[in-house]
């Protein structure tokens, strides 16, 4: 057996801040990436052009930092189960190493793989954490017990010491000329592009890939918009956002350096204002490891909801209602154009994500997780924890203390849209409108007739009305 240890990435697609590369680099300069392009992920009908697009390029900068790193990345595809042991023992590795994952098919896959290796004889890393900065066991109640609530969690969460960041990789040795070539017996190709793989974007990515990319993202926001956040955020038509969620779910940054960063700017701010945009933006990563916590506690959540007067709810099943919303022609502006940001761009504004979950939940009363899968579809940045917990925040399905949170789109716009501008940029028809009809929703049907907009839907307020009966309903059921 050699000295050989492969590291198998999956949402951690750089090689700075590595937790599980850190460690096998301490153990060997014989480091070697590994990454299974996996049917069981690919083949699902909830995959993102946009985020297969922008995987593929982060793959290609993994693979420039290997080569800088004086090793190399191998590419498979094929189911991971089969692949990763395959490989592994065809090379002679000593051991393959990986970080673990919270979602409920990484959990087994991995218990799978384990197996498998240890089966022949070839060293696992036990549960190694890289995508959080606390372990799910680690941050739990009084009682022992995971939270439900996030602003507990925060506290919690927030109280506790941060470790440091990993060092980049460097000085590992290669595959010799005939281990490249039982590699490539072994299943190993050369990366495809995403078309190659049945994928075909063709509109720009919102961010980079690639790990130099979200460097240079971070510090861009960190330097220009950082003091402004708390404010800026929630207006879509600012660029007030870092845009750095599609390199958080594929690991292209790594959480430790992205606190640290955050931490030094607290240890220089002058400002209170400075400091609350600091705070805010870490309260977001907290947002996203709250999720994360909670997937993997309850993994029944990626199939359901987590309140149990929701469980049978009286959905509505039309069609044409679900299709105007998707397609941004409800009649509702904020929420036209924010579907339409997403059917474009691969991405949405956090602000306006909420504004069409309400919609779709609350107004339309459609099954959230059609929405759900909706987005998956979509978003160049689609986590199953982040937008499942989204999800269920908006549908008041989830873990929030206020279940009937209900968005009214005029009300919405007219507070982070007042001028029209985001509304107008994506539903082009409506740029002639008067502002103040524009984002109260009172535009005339002749008006709307003659630029081409339709008609609302459905009716905001009796909606409203109807959804709020229908739960009260369903409550009587669970006393």
């Amino acid at each position: 057996m050699s000295d050989l240890i492969l590291f198998w990435h999956r949402r951690d697609l750089r090689t700075s801040d590595n937790t599980g590369l850190g460690v096998a680099r301490e153990k060997t300069k014989k480091v070697v990436g590994v990454f299974c392009l996996d049917p069981n992920i690919l083949g699902q009908d909830d995959i993102a052009p946009a985020r297969i697009t922008y995987m593929i390029g982060c793959l290609k900068s993994l693979e420039s930092l290997y080569l800088q790193a004086g090793s190399q990345l191998l590419i498979l595809h094929d189911n991971p189960v089969r692949a990763i042991p395959n490989l592994a023992e065809a090379l002679e590795a000593k051991a393959v190493f990986w970080n673990w994952d919270v979602e409920p098919y990484a959990q087994i896959r991995d218990r799978d793989v384990t197996l498998a290796l240890k089966t022949r004889g070839i060293e696992t890393l036990e549960k190694n954490w890289d995508q959080l900065l606390h372990s799910p066991d680690t941050i739990l109640s009084g009682a022992g017990t995971p939270y439900t609530v996030y602003t507990p969690f925060w506290k919690k969460w927030h109280s506790q010491p941060k470790v440091e960041p990993i060092e980049i990789l460097a000085n590992c040795e290669n595959l010799t000329a005939r281990e490249e070539e039982i590699a490539e017996k072994s299943g190993v190709i050369k990366l495809p592009t995403a078309r190659d793989l049945g994928f075909i974007w063709s509109g720009e990515l919102i961010l980079e890939p690639g790990e130099v990319a979200a460097w240079e993202r971070l510090t861009d926001f960190l330097d220009c918009a950082i003091d402004e956040y708390e404010e800026k955020r929630n207006y879509p038509a600012i660029d007030g956002t870092s845009l750095l969620s599609p390199a958080l779910k594929f690991g292209v940054i790594g959480i430790r350096t992205i606190w640290q960063k955050t931490q030094e700017l607290l240890a220089i701010s002058n400002s209170q204002e400075f400091s609350n945009g600091i705070i805010t933006w870490q309260k977001e990563l907290a947002w996203r490891e709250f999720y994360q916590h909670a997937m993997y506690h309850f993994p029944e959540l990626a199939e359901g909801v987590y309140r149990d007067v929701f469980k049978n709810f009286p959905w509505s099943d039309n069609q044409e209602h679900f299709q105007a919303w998707y397609e941004g022609k409800t009649g509702y502006p904020i929420v036209d154009a924010a579907m339409r940001q997403l059917n474009e761009t691969g991405w949405m504004h956090n602000r306006c994500r909420m504004i069409v979950a309400s919609f779709l939940t609350k107004d339309l009363i459609i099954n959230p997780q059609w929405g759900e899968k909706y987005f998956m579809q979509k978003l160049i940045d689609g986590d199953l924890s982040a937008n499942n917990g989204g999800w269920q925040w908006s549908a008041s399905s989830g873990m929030d203390p206020k279940p009937l949170r209900i968005f009214n789109p005029s009300s919405q716009a007219q507070k982070f849209d007042s001028d029209g501008e985001y509304i107008r940029h994506w539903v082009g028809e409506l740029a002639s409108v008067d502002t103040e009809y524009l984002i109260g929703g009172n535009i005339t049907p002749l008006e709307r007739q003659s630029v081409g907009y339709p008609p609302p839907i459905v009716d905001h307020k009796k909606q409203q009305a109807l959804f709020k009966q229908l739960y009260q309903q369903q409550k009587v059921g669970f006393g």
